[in-house]
């Protein structure tokens, strides 16, 4: 980590903070605001402390914070990787002695793609703390949010292996801090982790865990790549690097972990004992429920002599995640090309929070095309996740021209181009009325059907209109007002099911096409928050209403009058009094534009 430190610095993405920062949401905070910055940098506080004094050894954050700093980790652009994987998928004959020679060259580097086992132990293994000796508050582990049920190492990178000891695994899942010697370990229902966990259970014995934290920024994007099952993630460490991955052995276990890492936590997991974890604010903006997961009872922790922990903030976007959520989209669209052959490129918008909502382009070649395409999307590995899909044909604007994108969408569509499904989704998304799957949406947009416009009036005359019919509609904004689906935000005070209010207005329907619905204190006048809220708070099957070319969206927070059983959370908002204190010690700016812009405080 001090060599990507250096690293960082040289590059100008580095910015260091030597003030006492306190780990109680005082660094989550600071970093939070950082990366939404348009010049993010990598922050490294080199006087971690708690409200007690004591100062922790440095931490690093955001150290995926810009498309510089992707680059600087990845050696090259994320579409140069890609292009290599394509060429590995449909290799050329190679043509000439030199190209003959290049082929061969590059034939041989592929040996690098497997990992390395050392002898002895690593730099990451040259302070042991074993026994009654580990104790997990030594370590800078931070608290993000006020609501959070702890502190939660947040980049950690969890090493598990099959029982029989022939598949290794790398995933990143988050680890909440019950006591010195003791973690939650939040693996989701549909990760390796969790399988693995199973096939433990089963067997009626422990289950070995590292979690190494540090090292190479490479091993943290590569624990949340979307391999296929089975595959080894530090494959693909060495398929990037060019040079493998090297291993060493966990002192208490038989899981092999990086050699260079900053920090190793090693223990096991009692798969009979399970402990209440969260709440926790999570990426998509939202805390998690309390709910029991497993419990890593851990036996060591071992270091390098100078380490440096590292950690990341999720919350509403944009975040670190936009960053490698990008990568992780260019690299794999060769392979999920193999799948999806017509596909010409998808994109996953951060306020979307990836899972929520998915653009693509793709080549129509025959009838009921792209109803194939969102079947294809919802069938394979982490694309099942995906909530909502909007398809457009090869003439559409590129999807990162999401302005262009959403006026070509909205000119071709009506209430017939909108297919819904129903599927699995993540387990951290709140709006399903089950927890782990819900209803989907996909629309087709690949094909023009010419829908009719409306009478448009401006937005006090329409919300005068739409107040006469329902008195607890209380402001409104319209959007793309020149298309023929214009769109238009509602602020409204649910006092019933947004059904009822829709019926009542259909008797206007000259003047709309699609309404959405958001609960009374939303800020309507922000697209961006807007969009994230709308991908975050629906569910297709139950939020989605039509009559005629009339299109409803209820984006407001579900209860018992909506069927629904669950407990609605609470978004994820910076504690105003911790940022008054950073800006009073200068340490950050009172950047209210910024903070209205991602709604720091809600």
């Amino acid at each position: 980590m001090q060599y990507w430190i250096e690293k960082f610095k040289k590059a100008g993405l580095l910015k260091v903070i030597e003030d006492k920062v306190d780990i109680d949401r005082e660094i989550a905070h600071i970093s939070y605001l950082e990366v939404k910055k348009d010049d993010s940098k990598a922050l490294l506080f080199t006087n971690p402390v708690d409200k007690n004094g004591t100062i922790f050894p440095p931490v690093l954050t955001n150290i995926f914070g810009s498309f510089e700093a992707l680059e600087l980790i990845l050696g090259k652009s994320p579409d140069q990787i890609a292009s290599e994987i394509s060429d590995l998928l449909k290799p050329k004959k190679p043509q000439g002695l030199m190209e003959k020679i290049h082929f061969l060259s590059y034939l041989i580097s592929l040996k690098n793609v497997f990992t390395k086992r050392l002898k002895g132990e690593g730099e990451c293994q040259k302070i042991k703390h074993l026994d009654g000796k580990v104790d997990l508050f030594s370590l800078p582990i931070l608290k993000t949010w006020e609501l959070d049920g702890g502190h939660f190492i947040t980049m950690g990178q969890v090493y598990t292996k099959t029982l029989n000891g022939e598949t290794q695994n790398l995933g990143m899942y988050r680890l909440q801090v019950y006591d010195k010697n003791r973690l939650g370990m939040h693996w989701q229902i549909h990760k390796d982790g969790a399988n693995f966990y199973k096939e433990y259970k089963k067997a009626g014995v422990k289950m070995p865990v590292s979690v190494a934290i540090g090292g190479d920024p490479l091993y943290i994007w590569c624990g949340q790549a979307p391999l296929p099952k089975d595959i080894f993630e530090l494959l693909l460490y060495g398929f990037i690097r060019k040079t493998p991955a090297k291993l060493v052995k966990s002192l208490t276990n038989d899981i092999y972990i990086p050699h260079d890492v900053d920090y190793v936590i090693e223990g096991f997991v009692d798969t009979e004992n399970f402990e209440l974890e969260g709440p926790f604010g999570d990426h998509t903006g939202f805390y998690t429920p309390v709910e029991p997961f497993p419990v890593m009872e851990v036996r060591a922790i071992t270091h390098k002599e100078d380490p440096i922990f590292h950690a990341t903030v999720v919350g509403k976007p944009p975040l670190e995640d936009k960053y490698m959520g990008y990568a992780t989209e260019r690299i794999f669209l060769p392979l999920f090309k193999t799948t999806a052959p017509e596909l010409i490129d998808y994109k996953m918008p951060e306020n979307g929070v990836f899972h929520n909502l998915i653009l693509a382009k793709m080549n129509c070649l025959y009838p009921a095309h792209a109803k194939q395409m969102m079947h294809t999307f919802w069938g394979v590995g982490q694309m099942s996740f995906v909530k909502h899909a909007i398809f457009v044909d090869e003439k559409a604007p590129k999807l990162e021209n999401f302005g262009e994108l959403a006026k070509y969408i909205l000119n071709r569509i009506s209430s017939k181009s909108l297919i819904f499904s129903e599927g699995v989704c993540d387990q951290l998304d709140h709006a399903s009325p089950n927890s782990c799957f819900g209803g989907k949406l996909a629309i087709d947009a690949t094909i023009n059907l010419n829908p009719n416009g409306v009478n448009t009036l401006n937005d006090n005359d329409l919300l005068a209109l739409f107040a006469k019919e329902d008195e607890n509609i209380l402001n409104l904004k319209q959007y793309f007002t020149d298309t023929k689906n214009p769109i238009c935000f509602i602020n409204y005070n649910k006092v019933d099911v947004v059904k009822k209010s829709f019926e009542k207005l259909n008797k206007l329907k000259e003047y709309f096409k699609i309404l959405i619905f958001f609960d009374e204190n939303a800020n309507i006048q922000n697209l961006y928050m807007s969009v994230w809220r709308v991908t975050n708070n629906i569910d297709a099957l139950r939020d989605i209403f039509i009559d005629g070319e009339q299109i409803c969206i209820d984006a407001t927070s579900k209860s018992k009058i909506d069927n629904y059983e669950r407990a609605w959370p609470k978004e994820t908002n910076c504690s105003k009094d911790v940022i008054e204190n950073l800006i009073n010690k200068n340490i950050i700016e009172d950047d209210k534009e910024l903070f209205y812009k991602f709604e720091i405080f809600g």
